[in-house]
């Protein structure tokens, strides 16, 4: 289950606690990682799919935060007339 297949890796060196270590074995484990440091790099990519997605998230909040209920009202307004083309369609 190489996931890191083809991308370029560094060597680093950390001090972590008994708990962690723990965890990232089982998670090895868990998963059919072929070693702990893949297993640690799949946890990063999830933890950074994780933080892409709140970032994604708050832009669209930080949107319809920002738009006047004249411009919501006309989203509403295409999203009904969108609705009523697909059902159209449907038939």
């Amino acid at each position: 289950m190489s996931t890191t297949y083809g991308r370029r890796k560094i060597k680093k060196s950390f001090s972590i606690s008994l708990e962690s270590e723990s965890f990232i074995r089982r998670t090895r484990e868990e998963r059919g990682a072929g070693s702990e440091s893949e297993a640690l790099d799949l946890l990063l990519s999830e933890m950074m799919a994780v933080e892409e997605r709140r970032k994604i998230e708050a832009a669209y909040t930080d949107y319809y935060d920002s738009i006047t209920n004249e411009e919501l009202a006309e989203e509403a307004a295409w999203g009904s007339f969108t609705e009523t083309q697909l059902a159209e369609g449907v038939r």
